[in-house]
């Protein structure tokens, strides 16, 4: 395989690589975010819980200066102690089962005999950690997801530009293929030595004729001659194949050249010809044409120094002598016997059918 034909296969290669590859970061990224969110979430969840021990330690504070006044105070107070208790262990449950490396609280600050000058300490340096914590996570969130967004619109034109490398190769293919077709189909239809239309292809055409003839008579008539080349197997046997083949191929361009552009000059096989007459008016006009095909075989016989090969030719017309023109062909044939019976070197016309 050359390298052009190899250079979609790596390009496709290299894309669907560079394709799965941002698939793979753009999951990784997500997973990051949504691991970042729930670590914001969580920040969020303990800076709560210390804004209620605050609000828990701020009370303790206006009800430890009533303690000394009377039975009610003092038990409002041991009342906040407890409620402080409560609202520090609701705290430490969250910082101390954190899997982040923060500052962790310990017991001794959780009782309510606890010492307020360390729990004013611990509530001191809380905060400010987890707040910065929330805050750090909340902007890698942001770079994250314009990361995210940048990856997204390079993977958008990278899919773009593979859906016009593929249409494009799909445009190529059917290029090609319509190419191949056109070949295969050309090949069937026409003779591959000398490029005329083949039997198969006379026929076909001979089908589109009548058609249309059926449609729009008009007093409109068609003719087949049939043309046979006298003498050519002895070119063969005696100048090789070679230059048979240079025969056929100089006096099939003669009489493509002898004939109108409208009427079809077939190959029929071996040095069988035939030519499709679409329209005429007398008979006249087909004897002219077929003395035209015997000159021109004379003419490519003597500029190529043979001096062997002539022609005898049938003359079949649709619809005055045959009444069915898918009997053309062969009615023309017949009428070429009946030249080459009689002496070869010239034209006859079919008798009418009855």
């Amino acid at each position: 395989m050359s390298p052009f034909r190899r250079a979609p296969a790596l390009l496709a290669g290299a894309s669907l690589l560079c394709l799965l590859v941002g698939l793979l970061y753009l999951a990784s990224q997500i997973r990051t975010i949504f691991s970042d969110q729930l670590k914001q979430e969580y920040a969020g969840l303990v800076l709560e819980a210390a804004e209620r021990a605050e609000s828990a330690r701020a009370m303790v504070g206006v009800w430890q200066q009533q303690a000394g006044d009377g039975q009610a105070q003092t038990q409002a107070y041991r009342h906040a102690r407890m409620e402080l208790a409560d609202r520090l262990k609701s705290l430490a449950a969250l910082v101390n089962a954190s899997p982040l490396a923060a500052p962790r609280m310990p017991a001794s600050a959780l009782t309510p005999d606890a010492s307020l000058n360390g729990i004013d300490a611990l509530l001191a340096t809380i905060p400010p950690y987890w707040r910065a914590q929330r805050d750090a996570d909340g902007a890698d969130v942001r770079l994250r997801i314009a990361h995210v967004a940048n990856v997204l619109i390079a993977l958008a034109a990278l899919l773009f530009c593979m859906l016009l490398t593929a249409l494009g190769m799909y445009a190529k293919r059917n290029r090609q293929l319509a190419g191949e077709s056109y070949e295969f189909e050309y090949a069937a239809l026409h003779d591959s030595l000398t490029g005329l239309p083949n039997r198969r292809n006379l026929f076909a055409m001979l089908d589109e004729v009548a058609a249309n003839l059926h449609a729009a008579p008009m007093s409109r008539k068609i003719a087949v001659l049939y043309v046979d080349l006298d003498g050519f197997k002895q070119v063969n046997d005696t100048l090789g194949h070679r230059v048979g083949d240079e025969f056929l191929i100089a006096v099939s361009r003669a009489f493509r050249e002898s004939v109108r552009k409208v009427d079809v000059v077939a190959r029929i096989g071996g040095d069988e010809f035939a030519v499709l007459i679409r329209e005429y008016s007398t008979p006249d006009e087909l004897a002219e044409i077929a003395q035209r095909l015997i000159a021109c075989v004379v003419e490519t016989d003597t500029e190529m120094g043979i001096g062997v090969v002539r022609a005898s030719i049938g003359i079949a017309s649709y619809p005055d002598l045959v009444s069915d023109y898918q009997r053309l062909v062969a009615a023309a044939d017949d009428a070429m016997y009946h030249v080459k019976r009689g002496g070869k070197n010239g034209y006859a016309f079919a008798a009418q059918a009855d």
